[in-house]
Order: C-alpha cells, then structure tokens, then sequence
C-alpha cells in the first residue's frame, strides 16, 4: 500500500507532472501540454519560486538554541537522513543529518531524559537496517546512555512513525507523558507536528536543516534554471502534497 501511494504521488511531483504533460503532449500530439511541461520546469527551475515554496514551509524564525525549546518528556528524531552502502556500518550521513545533531544537542542541555529513534525502513528495503538501530549506535557513541535511547517499531513514512511512537506510548515504553520536542528538517515540520498531534502528543516543534538561509538580494540568477532550485522544489511539493492530503483528505483519521 506504501509503495502505490507514493506512486501515485510522484505524478503529481514536478519531475513527475512535467514528465507527464511532455509525454501526453508528444503521444497525443498536443503542443499545449508540451508548453505546459516546458513553463512548469522552468518555473520548478527558477531560484526565486523555488525559495518561495520552501519559505512558505520553513517560516521566518530560523533556528532556535536549544536552552529556548523548552523541557518535554522526550526528543523524538524522525529517519531519512542516512544511505546505508557498503564499507560504512553506521550508513553515510544525507543532507538532513542536522536532526541527529538537534536531537543529540536537545538531550546534552537537558530539554527531555529520553531520546526516540524511529526504525525507518521502506517495505522494498528488507536487506537493511532499520535506521533508528543505527542513529542508536551513533548516539551511544557519542555519550548518549544506552537507558535514555527509545527505538519505535519499523516505520516507511512520517506517519508510520507517529502511529509506532503512540503504540511505544501505550506499551509504557517511553513513560506516561505526551509532550515531545520534536526533531526535523524545516520545511518538513508542518506535517510532521500534524501527524505526531494526530496521535495525541504535545509538539514542541524544534526546526533545523533549513534549505534557505537568510534572504539574499534578487539578481539575474534569481530567475535563471538551476539544477539545486529544482531539487529544492520537489521536496517543497512533497510536503504541500503531504498536507493537502492529511488535512483534507485524511481529517478523520
């Protein structure tokens, strides 16, 4: 079920949807969808709407210090920020490595006494290790108590993860307190508070791995194509995708 609703999904990414029209567009021979595909790549492409897709997710506030989130019952760090290949056991960080260190920052400075891993692990994946078991290993590394580290069970997306973090809960695995501090990339943090408040926690939301740093003046690069702005453009529509669906479509649940 996981891997058709992200394929569904896809289609409506911009590499997906801009596929799809210069597909339709060439096999129905339709110039109209051919110059939709072209427009919307080059408006995906464009430095300054791209930034403004992930600004509208991130907000203005920038990061915090961690002596500002306040105290929880714990720090809960979503996955998705390592590639696990060969040679390197603990897995080789991605660009999203910034909510290990937020989580690791938050227990130092005393903000929870426990510290959640959520064992992500895509259902096409089976070969790996589930990649909380992995942080885990990392944190103890660095002086993290193994007592104060939590792994949920295997999760393949965000909502997977809230819905384990509940069931640790009721297991009394985690203590009988609700209020996280919740740890995650920016521009991933309105659905991923929705969907931990779903399951009835309290979310301090502790934002790091902003794609945008502080706004610089427009030039001509601004509006020219660039691979990066693409990028950074289907991740932003990843999550607005993400949110029109729970908070439409999904409000009973």
């Amino acid at each position: 079920m996981l891997f058709v609703k992200k394929a569904l999904a896809i289609a409506l990414f911009p590499s997906g949807l801009v596929l799809l029209l210069l597909l339709c567009g060439l096999l129905l021979r339709r110039k109209l969808f051919v110059w939709i595909g072209t427009l919307l790549f080059f408006l995906f492409s464009m430095p300054v709407f791209s930034d403004a897709l992930i600004c509208a997710l991130e907000g203005t506030a920038g990061r915090k210090p961690v002596i500002e989130a306040g105290k929880a019952d714990m720090i809960v760090v979503p996955g998705g920020m390592t590639e696990q290949v060969e040679g390197a056991p603990l897995g080789e960080w991605k660009d999203a490595a910034d909510r290990f260190e937020g989580g690791i920052d938050l227990y130092r400075a005393g903000n929870a006494p426990l510290l959640v891993f959520t064992r992500g692990r895509l259902p096409w994946r089976m070969n790996e290790v589930p990649e909380g078991e992995l942080l885990a290993r990392r944190a103890e590394k660095l002086g993290i108590p193994a007592k104060a580290i939590r792994l949920t069970g295997l999760a393949g997306n965000t909502a997977e993860e809230a819905d384990e973090l509940r069931r640790l809960s009721e297991e009394g695995k985690i203590g009988k307190g609700n209020t996280i501090i919740l740890v995650t990339s920016a521009y991933h943090m309105p659905r991923a508070q929705l969907l931990f408040e779903r399951q009835g926690f309290r979310v301090i939301p502790y934002s790091v791995d902003f794609q945008v740093g502080d706004r610089k003046p427009l030039t001509l690069l601004s509006f020219l194509p660039d691979a990066e702005a693409f990028l950074h453009s289907e991740k932003a529509m990843r999550e607005i995708i993400g949110l029109v669906y729970y908070r439409v479509l999904r409000t009973q649940d």
